[in-house]
This record gives structure tokens, C-alpha cells and sequence, in this order.
């Protein structure tokens, strides 16, 4: 099993996306890449913490390859957007990448490469070490299938689930 900590705007829509893909074991919502211990949802949403809103995912590289993993990333969001996706506006919704070694180091730096291919402009993508990671509260945890009918979940997450499932779908979940 192998881990990937992603953050590319709000958390329930990677949180969505990489819980419909096959090989997918785990995905964990929560705060990365600032300096405040143990930040609460509310003090992120702040953008004082420097923390980024992120998912932990775990999968199983001989299901799923890491580079379909983080090709799946570029695609489920405009790693063009400096500190927003969409509405969502500050440095908690950066696009990044933290890793743990220098394998996913370059890993990450490979993707970032192909995606600049499909993706006109620059990339600000951030590949930084990862430093401790937090759980969000429960309630983020899986919100989209907890809240299919919540109005961010609608609007925002299920396009971004739909498009997925079309681009990638020999490795999504069957309904």
C-alpha cells in the first residue's frame, strides 16, 4: 500500500473523486503544510494557520498505478489557480503535493510534467515536504456520500465525480 497527501481546493471533492477509483483503500480528509498544532476546521478556513485543506489517500499500486493516482489529481482541478479553486478562495485551497521521500518527490514532479502538457499555462502546483499531517473533524470525513444532496456536493463535487468517472473509468468503482 502506498500513500499520497493531495491538496487541490476543498477536501470533499478529492475526498469524492478518489473514494469512487478501484484500489482506493482509504482516503482521509484533513490539514497539512502550516504551522499551527492540531488547527480546527474553523481556524483553517481563517487562511491564518498556513495549512492546507488536503486528502491522505492510500491505495494499492499493483490495482491502481501512483501515476494514474496523480494524473487523476491534475485532472480534478486547475493546477493553474493560485491559493483558490473556483469560489473557494485562499491559501487552504492551494494546489499541492506533499511527500514523504524522494521517490514520491519525483513522482510528483513527473506528474506536475505531464499534466503541464494538458494544461495551458502555468502550473503552480506546490511539491513540498510533508510535514505532520491532521485529521479534519468527522464530519469531513467521506462528506459527499454523506451529504449527496448538499448543495456544494451537487454544484461542485459531482461534476468533478462525473468527469473522473469519465476520464478514468476502468479504474472507477461500479455504481
Amino acid at each position: 500500500m502506498q500513500t499520497f497527501v493531495l491538496a487541490g481546493g476543498c477536501f470533499w471533492c478529492l475526498d469524492a473523486v478518489y473514494r469512487t477509483l478501484k484500489g482506493v483503500s482509504d482516503v482521509v480528509s484533513g490539514y497539512t503544510g502550516g504551522e499551527t498544532a492540531h488547527p480546527s476546521y474553523e481556524a483553517v478556513c481563517t487562511g491564518r494557520t498556513g495549512h492546507a485543506e488536503a486528502v491522505a489517500v492510500t491505495f494499492d499500486p499493483d490495482v491502481i498505478p501512483a501515476e494514474v493516482i496523480l494524473d487523476v489529481f491534475f485532472t480534478l482541478h486547475d493546477p493553474r489557480q493560485l491559493n483558490r479553486q473556483g469560489a473557494d478562495v485562499g491559501t487552504q485551497y492551494r494546489s499541492a503535493m506533499f511527500y514523504t521521500d524522494d521517490a514520491q518527490k519525483a513522482l510528483f514532479e513527473a506528474a506536475r510534467d505531464r499534466a503541464s502538457e494538458y494544461w495551458d499555462g502555468g502550473i503552480v502546483t506546490e511539491i513540498s515536504p510533508l510535514g505532520e499531517y491532521f485529521d479534519a473533524e468527522e464530519y469531513h470525513q467521506d462528506f459527499f456520500a454523506k451529504n449527496p444532496g448538499q448543495g456544494y456536493c451537487l454544484a461542485v463535487a459531482l461534476p468533478k465525480v462525473n468527469k473522473i468517472r469519465k476520464s478514468y473509468g476502468s479504474y472507477v468503482l461500479a455504481s
